[in-house]
């Protein structure tokens, strides 16, 4: 009997695909890390657990490893050609012993001969299909559609583009059915910066059932996110949540302000930063519950 939930909880762990039908291939950088300059590796602390992350030299993640323990821990290899990712493996260690049978690969093929077209398989260690993917692109590189084949069959994801009184909007369509929409427009009050608001719906049978409203500023930080439920009843997206970020003159977050109904909950973020003049914080300590993390960074 196939062990659906490992491979499950490994898909959840690599943070690779946005919804359950639909994924985009991603390439993760230093900045996904919140790092800058040159760094070559950063070893993170938490009362949880440590993450390591080692990079390229291009600043592209070529190694990551989480670590529960001394003895349980899990690694993820990213293989490139050029500017295309071409190999990701997850390797999933227990008791210092590597289990195959919840360790996985995805291999990708690269067409470009007319319009770009990615082709995607992922595997286990001990050589079992799981599924593949089929990413088909534009003449101007933008994915169209992707193509998913496991043993339940075929399903198509297609991707359009709908420009309206200055509003861009991205559509997901699972098999011709909307799962999701992501819909962006610039807001510019008076005396302020320009910003963005970016309306992410995600739907259900055809039907919405929640959104996200972020509103970003010129230096693509998130000022403010509300969240949404749809209200069945009266037909229209009610607020559940409300989030207000603030940031200092580094750009760095230090300040979060969360309203969940009467309750307010405000969360404060304090930096040590390395000896370089990267700008890379080593310690954040959280208050008021004074959780932190601190980081170990080295640099090519």
């Amino acid at each position: 009997m196939k062990n659906y939930t490992s491979y499950i909880f490994i898909f959840l762990f690599l943070n690779f695909s946005f919804s359950v039908n639909a994924q985009e291939i991603r390439i993760f950088t230093v900045k996904d890390f919140d790092l800058k300059d040159s760094v070559q590796t950063c070893l993170v602390n938490t009362k949880y657990g440590k993450e390591e992350y080692e990079f390229l030299k291009d600043g592209r993640l070529s190694k990551s490893v989480t670590r529960h323990n001394d003895a349980d821990y899990n690694i993820t290899y990213y293989k490139y050609d050029g500017k295309f990712l071409i190999e990701k493996r997850f390797e999933n260690y227990r008791e210092n012993t590597f289990d195959p049978s919840t360790s996985i690969a995805n291999i990708y093929t690269i067409d470009s001969t007319t319009t770009l077209k990615i082709t995607e398989k992922i595997l286990t260690y001990s050589k079992e299909f799981l599924e593949q993917y089929e990413y088909t692109y534009s003449k101007e590189n933008v994915l169209e559609k992707i193509t998913r084949t496991n043993d339940n069959g075929i399903d198509t994801t297609a991707i359009t583009f709908t420009t309206f009184k200055g509003e861009n909007t991205k559509t997901y369509s699972l098999n011709g059915e909307i799962i999701k929409s992501i819909r962006t427009s610039k807001i510019k009050k008076k005396n302020t910066s320009e910003q963005k608001l970016v309306l992410t719906k995600t739907f259900l049978n055809g039907e919405p059932i929640s959104a996200e409203e972020d509103k970003v500023n010129q230096k693509d930080k998130i000022v403010s996110k509300i969240k949404f439920l749809f209200n069945t009843d009266k037909k229209e997206f009610e607020p559940q949540k409300v989030i207000l970020y603030d940031y200092n003159e580094n750009d760095m977050l230090i300040k979060t302000e969360e309203k969940l109904e009467d309750i307010i909950t405000i969360k404060e973020y304090v930096y040590q930063y390395d000896n370089g003049n990267s700008g890379n914080w080593i310690k954040q300590i959280i208050t008021p519950d004074n959780s932190y993390k601190t980081r170990t960074i080295t640099y090519f």
